[in-house]
Parts: C-alpha cells; structure tokens; sequence
C-alpha cells in the first residue's frame, strides 16, 4: 500500500506548479491534488475569461485594461497578467496552497512570481511530469470522443469496433484539435516559452523534481505526493 501524504492540516503544499509538454496530463493530477488538499487550481485562463464574462471583474483598472486589449485579439502582456496573478493570490482560499496552471509560462513570469513570493510562508515548488514525444503524439491524435463524452484511444484504449463507442454505439470524432499539425504547433509553443521556465526551476535544485508520467494515472499520482513530501522536507518523505 502506498504511503499517503498527512491531512491537509499537517502538511502545507504551498504553491505548486506543475510543467510537462501538451499532454502530460497536468489537469488531471492537478485536480487530484486540490482534492486531497482542499486547495484551488489558479488558471490565467480562466481569470481572462472571467474578465470577460463578469462586468464587475472588468471594472478594475487592469481588469479594464486587460478587457480592452481582449476585445480587439491582443495579447495580454506580462506585467498585466502579472498584476491579475497577483489580486488572485491575494484571495484568501490561496493560504494553505494552491496550484498554477498555465502560470509562469514565460521566464519574466518565474522571475517576478518568485519576487512576488517571497513575503509568503513557501516558495514556488515546480514538478515537471515527463513522457515521450511519440507517447504524447499517440496520446493526443489517438483520442476519439463519444457524443457522451466517453474518451478511447486508438492505440491504448481502442473502442472493441473500430470509430463506435462500446457503450452505446454512437460514432466517434476526433476533435479539430487532435491532429498531429496541431500537436507539432503546441510542442514548437512549449520549447519556445515553457522549456525556459523548466531550466529556471531546475536550477534552483532544491524546489525541482521531475516524476515519470508514462505509468498508469495513479502511480503518478503517487510520485507527485512523495515528491511534493521531498520539496518540503516534510518528515515523513
């Protein structure tokens, strides 16, 4: 039996920030760690969709600010998503943890987030979940999803009849996109941007670690907890 990581109120996992390429399966392990801890997952994307949708989020001065250059396709540029990232910390559901998801995504994010940070109780501990280029190609164009939302794979988990769900025999799709021209964009988007983020972690030693993410969903759930254990010298790692 695996060792499980001590109750929420005996151990604190700070912020967490979990890196992999497309496909990793960072949401998935994410959502188990808020589970476990009872902590939130902090997305830049959703803070823009909220500025979006919520005309209350909007009517702040970056709020505002970020709406504008939403509205006409322009990317947010780092000092204001800097700014966003920074009212949302600030939030007092973030006090025992949190996750980040799609933040640092550049290294000018990193630098300032750790700046930002050093007034809090933890730093930034950065986990990169590891699979093979041709695993994550396989992962990504092999999906085929049900009307119901019934997910196979073409080549780990194929439908017992080729394009129909076993359930209830609908026909599968493939999304728009899960093909491997867009699979080779996001890959050329994570060595630009996200690789950078990887090193500066990994150069600072003691607040990186790297898990094995080609095992079964659970075994990597398992490594992420005891290493989140090592990162913070908990006691019983």
């Amino acid at each position: 039996m695996s060792k499980q990581l001590p109750n929420a109120s005996d151990f604190l996992p700070g912020p967490v920030l979990l890196l992999g390429a497309p496909g990793v399966g960072k949401g998935t392990q994410a959502k188990r760690l808020m589970e476990e801890f009872g902590i939130p997952q902090i997305s830049t994307g959703d803070i823009l969709r909220a500025i979006k949708n919520d005309p209350a989020k909007a009517n702040t001065l970056v709020g505002s600010k970020a709406k504008a250059l939403m509205d006409v396709g322009s990317l947010v540029p780092d000092d204001l998503v800097n700014s966003l990232v920074a009212d949302r910390l600030a939030e007092p559901d973030t006090q025992h943890g949190y996750i980040l998801d799609g933040f640092p995504r550049t290294l000018i994010q990193a630098e300032w987030l750790d700046r930002q940070l050093v007034a809090y109780l933890l730093p930034v501990v950065a986990v990169n979940i590891v699979v093979p280029e041709q695993v994550l190609l396989e992962r990504i164009t092999g999906r085929r999803i049900s009307p119901a939302g019934r997910i196979y794979n073409i080549y780990t988990n194929p439908p017992k009849t080729e394009g129909v769900c076993d359930v209830d025999g609908s026909k599968l799709e493939q999304r728009t996109d899960d093909t491997e021209e867009v699979f080779h964009k996001r890959m050329r988007e994570f060595r630009e941007n996200t690789a950078a983020v990887i090193e500066y972690y990994r150069e600072h030693g003691n607040r990186f670690a790297e898990v094995n993410g080609d095992h079964h969903i659970d075994e990597v759930t398992r490594d992420i907890r005891s290493t989140l254990l090592k990162l913070r010298h908990h006691p019983e790692a």
